[in-house]
């Protein structure tokens, strides 16, 4: 009986595992550091070639290193996790973003936009950085 009252409860607590969203499994980010001394480095941006109709995106395909810099508000808060929604990727990758010494990693989305244009960064991440959630701030975008 002892056996069978054991059994069942661990087959009950591996199903919660199952269940449970992939937001809650998920350990939050270790947040804002100290910028590393080496962010100067640049690395080659490769544009994206012609289509059939001749236009030419604005949005690079970038290899790892700055994609440049960046006006963000605030994103939609109900929508958790750390992330920027921005023109200056062309497809979801991993990043960070930096603001005055601090840094904090960040999952980068694609927008419709020009490279010039704003972008909206998670409550999170906002929070992690310390920035204001009612004033635009400039912030550098980094690809990993």
């Amino acid at each position: 009986m002892k056996y069978s009252v054991l059994l069942l409860t661990c087959v009950a607590l591996a199903g919660c595992d199952l269940a449970m969203p992939d937001v809650l499994k998920r350990k939050p980010e270790t947040a804002a550091s100290t910028v590393p001394s080496d962010t100067s480095e640049t690395r080659p941006v490769v544009r994206p070639e012609t289509t059939d109709e001749g236009d030419e995106t604005d949005r690079a395909v970038a290899a790892p290193g700055s994609l440049g810099r960046t006006v963000v508000s605030l994103g939609d808060a109900a929508e958790a996790g750390s992330w920027l929604k921005t023109p200056l990727v062309a497809t979801t990758r991993p990043g960070r973003v930096t603001h005055k010494g601090k840094w904090v990693a960040v999952t980068l989305i694609p927008i419709d936009g020009a490279s010039g244009a704003g972008s909206r960064m998670s409550l999170q991440a906002m929070h992690l950085l310390g920035l204001p959630l009612t004033e635009l701030t400039e912030v550098e975008v980094i690809a990993q």
